[in-house]
């Protein structure tokens, strides 16, 4: 069963762990059942890729994923990486920065 997750796509969020550590980028995708997710331009890769007719080969360049427990998620307002809370309304749910209280969504 797939893990929800607090973050989402189009988020942004602060790396605390691993090579990336101190850096910030925007979600571009996330995987809760394997409870990663790939941050924009962070955790690059390198591969090989084969020439086909539409491509050439060489080599390709392409963000890896990073779990989500090694980054969190980033408040403009307090400008630092942040946990987050829930927030319950008439309308639904809400995100809320645990330090400064900013809404979310």
């Amino acid at each position: 069963m797939a893990k929800t997750l607090k973050i989402k796509k189009g988020d942004t969020v602060k790396v605390i762990a691993g090579k990336a550590r101190g850096k910030t980028g925007k979600v571009l995708r996330v995987e809760p059942e394997k409870e990663r997710l790939v941050v924009e331009r962070l955790n690059m890769i390198k591969r090989h890729r084969r020439a086909t007719p539409q491509n050439p080969q060489g080599m390709i360049e392409k963000e890896a994923p990073i779990h989500v427990s090694n980054v969190m998620f980033y408040c403009s307002r307090c400008s630092d990486g942040v946990r987050l809370g829930v927030k319950r309304t008439d309308t639904g749910r809400l995100r809320v920065c645990k330090q400064c209280g900013s809404e979310f969504d």
